[in-house]
């Protein structure tokens, strides 16, 4: 690194940011020769929150883990304990999980599309996206009752059927994309100020993908056929034959770079419509969920023990649940993992090489949800040793400095 370098802080608010975090670039010139990342501005405590609340009770604490993907987390939780407790979810109840799931894709890649171009200065693009969005949204609301946070999942199954009616709905709200993605395509595709900056930006090699273990759409922008629906399908998706879409399918070639994460998503909207209508096609009758009666499935609960992992391919990429039950109502260990927390590190091969002005749109590249990984980790200064501090470590800690205090 030059001798002739000067510091930049970015966050923990910055226009640049949707949400809080701290970045420290060192610069030479307009050039990036240096990234530091300093997350930990916004950890919420979920996961001990969940530790106080029944796995029912959870679903709805993990679908606001994120607001855009609050499909995501509730599926892969409700997997997760399914699987500690050996529940048989109801077929038809999978393929809506993945009907649902993949309108959640559309709203996701679609919300991401309008966030870029706003990062790129294209402020009338953003309107456009999101004016489509509006589509997916008002289905979902129609099929759960809420725009976002549907409340549909349920461990065992779901708790919405849908119906004939319904089905016609959601055939008229894909045709709207079908008609319109042409557009939106010609826009983020073929629009020269966009190549320009997009291209040859932010890249992150196949090598650095693997090596960083980046997941989602950044995993396969850069070339790496990496999808948990294709490599180890769940719910509908073993049926369905989904492929991991690489920017080879469009350009013949992979450079891993912004704009190869522009292709990888407008491609997987197009994909999400042809699953919805395979699920859509092939819908079988039968039950939704696998106890309904609530009472009793809390009594089971209670009686359960045994450890489950949940995995789903969210919008972002990989989402993995683990939860450990004990016989108690209460869930002994829950942990979540969200894509973000995987595609942190590979923002710094991203953004090395680049000038001041591709900062935004490298951050946005990747899609992050910095509340959704944020996590906390005591540093001891003199050792370096991390530390995870308990409940009972910090009411200690507590007690300790009032004593201090007092004498």
């Amino acid at each position: 690194m030059s001798n002739k370098t000067y510091s930049i802080p970015i966050g923990p608010v910055h226009p640049s940011l949707k949400e809080p975090m701290t970045f420290h670039f060192e610069i030479y010139g307009e050039r990036i020769e240096k990234v530091h990342l300093a997350p930990g501005d916004n950890h919420r405590g979920i996961e001990f929150m969940g530790r106080q609340r029944n796995p029912i009770q959870i679903i709805y604490l993990a679908e606001r883990i994120c607001g855009i993907c609050s499909a995501s987390h509730p599926f892969a939780f409700c997997q997760a304990v399914e699987n500690a407790m050996g529940i048989e979810v109801p077929e038809k109840a999978q393929y809506i999980r993945a009907i649902i799931a993949e309108l959640e894709r559309i709203h996701s890649h679609i919300l991401w599309a309008g966030v870029a171009a706003h990062e790129l200065g294209f402020d009338s693009v953003l309107f456009l996206s999101w004016r489509a969005r509006e589509e997916v949204l008002d289905l979902l609301e129609y099929l759960t009752g809420n725009r976002i946070n549907y409340g549909i999942f349920m461990i065992g199954g779901v708790r919405r059927d849908i119906t004939s009616e319904q089905i016609t709905r959601i055939k008229k709200t894909l045709d709207y994309y079908k008609e319109i993605y042409g557009k939106l395509e010609d826009i983020f595709l073929n629009d020269p100020t966009i190549a320009l900056r997009t291209k040859k930006v932010g890249i992150l090699s196949k090598e650095e993908a693997i090596q960083l273990s980046a997941v989602g759409p950044t995993a396969r922008a850069s070339g790496l056929n990496k999808d948990v629906r294709q490599d180890q399908p769940y719910a509908a998706y073993a049926d369905l034959e989904v492929q991991a879409i690489t920017p080879e399918v469009y350009s013949g070639k992979v450079n891993g770079d912004v704009y190869d994460r522009i292709v990888v998503r407008l491609l997987e909207i197009v994909q999400s419509i042809q699953i919805i209508e395979q699920c859509l096609a092939n819908l079988p009758e039968g039950e939704i969920v696998a106890e309904e009666k609530l009472v009793k499935l809390l009594n089971l609960i209670k009686k359960a023990q045994g450890e489950g992992i949940g995995r789903h391919e969210a919008p972002r990429g990989e989402v993995i649940h683990y939860v450990k039950l004990n016989q108690s109502e209460l869930p002994e260990v829950w942990k979540a993992r969200a894509p973000t927390y995987n595609n942190l590190m590979p923002w710094i091969p991203m953004l090395i090489g680049q000038q001041i002005a591709d900062i935004p749109i490298v951050l946005a590249s990747i899609d992050p949800c910095i509340a959704c990984m944020d996590r906390v980790t005591i540093l001891d200064r003199k050792s370096g040793q991390k530390n995870i501090l308990t409940k009972d470590d910090l009411h200690k800690l507590s007690v300790e400095k009032t004593r201090r205090m007092a004498q």
